[in-house]
């Protein structure tokens, strides 16, 4: 059961940033709606890091360098992608406000993107929020078979080489499920929250928000031992991805 706060018409950069660590996120009822509502799950939806499960097909999907993986190239273009109707999703519940105010909180640094290209096309990726130590997953979407897969891969990989210590998925899902992630009462989310904010929660009450995880520490990492030959897929290595998630469960 979701706890739903009173709707709001539009939506403030400061203001979301200060919601997401009170622990609650902006939805809409739908695409075109005009206002959003505030969501505070009294089960929430996380995966440890620790604890991601990167299965045989998906690890041979990243070493096959079957996609080119970007990060922060197209953001606009991955919001819109994930706000598009499709087959298995008729509507979707990022409506113009929200796509508005994480534009801007992108332009400011504090959400980012993850795309996965096939040749020119986008074939799918994520977006989300990065506060503290915390990453606010908001929504992935894939146009070609395995990519949201990919893009998570590669975002969990970078928030481990990035020192962040929780990611929010807001609400579980059986696909979310199948990669690790497990639900959590609202107090022990909140818990996991304030350790993973630190000093940012006291930044946003004055005015000052920082982001203390390193959401590029792994495009400095050094590329492992060469096994073979092996190509680098865009900013990030195809083989330092796998042995970061290769020390996950």
């Amino acid at each position: 059961m979701t706890h739903r706060l009173p709707p709001q018409l539009d939506l403030e950069p400061d203001l979301v940033l200060r919601a997401y660590a009170m622990g609650v996120f902006p939805m809409a009822d739908h695409r075109l709606a005009s206002s959003v509502y505030w969501v505070e799950p009294k089960l929430r939806g996380i995966l440890p890091l620790d604890r991601f499960h990167l299965s045989r097909s998906l690890r041979k999907t990243i070493l096959a360098d079957r996609f080119r993986v970007t990060v922060d190239t197209a953001f606009d273009r991955v919001i819109r992608l994930c706000a598009e109707s499709a087959t298995d999703r008729p509507d979707t519940w990022i409506n113009g406000p929200i796509e508005r105010v994480f534009t801007e909180l992108h332009r400011r640094g504090f959400a980012h993107s993850i795309e996965c290209w096939d040749g020119d096309r986008l074939a799918g990726g994520l977006y989300g929020l990065a506060l503290g130590r915390a990453f606010f997953g908001e929504s992935m979407v894939t146009r070609v078979r395995d990519a949201s897969k990919v893009a998570f891969a590669h975002l969990v990989a970078r928030l481990r080489a990035g020192g962040f210590t929780l990611l929010d998925c807001q609400f579980q899902t059986e696909h979310l499920a199948t990669l690790g992630a497990v639900e959590v009462p609202r107090d022990d989310y909140v818990a996991l929250l304030g350790a993973a904010l630190g000093d940012s929660a006291a930044g946003l009450s004055s005015g000052a928000p920082s982001v203390d995880g390193d959401f590029f520490a792994l495009d400095a990492l050094p590329e492992p031992p060469a096994v073979g030959a092996g190509t680098v897929s865009g900013p990030l290595s195809r083989k330092v991805i796998a042995q970061l998630l290769g020390q996950t469960s």
